[in-house]
């Protein structure tokens, strides 16, 4: 799903998905538009602009996600403002791409978002893992829920996760396949009972495995 409120813009985005063999379910030129269409629809990737009337684009993509938590948003946005990011993260985004970006990286990004992995325009994937240190470094809370038990594979994948490698490094640094990655992957956000890498390169990096050689 596309959601954009230029219509020049949310028509061509659609039409370079569509040429590339990708499916646009729908299309919405506000938030709440979105959200309802979103609901209807059931998109596996939604191509979400921050700067939307009726509903920001950080709440249209929280309540996207807070209703089914299997959507992935990849923002694309005007504003490559680490405020902007972060804010897109926090509320739920797996990726963020600046429109300045080209076509064939938009459909790189779309196919890249839909298999799980985060996307990030070069310069910000280093801004949220940064973030996400950060918030690890802050006072744990007085009562922590129990560490589910993850085999020795699911804990060598996700030290990669927190790393911010792409599932394509990790698998040849694993010499695994492409699809044993993800499923690796996979198999560990239900054991954490989360929904999507963003979740789980936080969750790894306050367990402190970014930190592991």
């Amino acid at each position: 799903m596309v959601v954009d409120d230029h219509p020049m813009w949310r028509d061509a985005v659609s039409r370079d998905l569509a040429e590339a063999g990708l499916e646009v379910v729908a299309t919405a030129g506000d938030g709440e538009e979105a959200v309802r269409r979103a609901r209807a629809c059931s998109p596996q990737v939604v191509v979400l602009d921050l700067n939307l009337p009726a509903l920001s684009g950080a709440e249209a993509c929280r309540r996207i996600v807070a209703q089914d938590p299997s959507v992935r948003v990849l923002v694309l946005s005007a504003s490559g403002e680490h405020a902007d990011v972060l804010e897109a993260v926090k509320s739920g985004a797996t990726g963020y791409l600046v429109k300045s970006a080209g076509r064939d990286e938009l459909l790189d990004a779309v196919r890249r978002t839909a298999v799980g992995d985060a996307v990030f325009t070069p310069g910000l994937a280093g801004l949220v893992l940064g973030e996400f240190r950060r918030l690890a470094a802050e006072p744990a809370a007085p009562t922590a829920p129990a560490v589910p038990q993850l085999t020795a594979r699911e804990t060598e994948v996700l030290r990669l996760v927190a790393k911010g490698l792409s599932y394509r490094q990790i698998a040849d640094r694993l010499v695994l396949s492409h699809r044993t990655v993800q499923n690796h992957v996979q198999n560990t956000l239900g054991k954490l009972q989360l929904h999507n890498r963003v979740e789980l390169v936080r969750y790894a990096i306050e367990q402190g495995l970014d930190d592991e050689i």
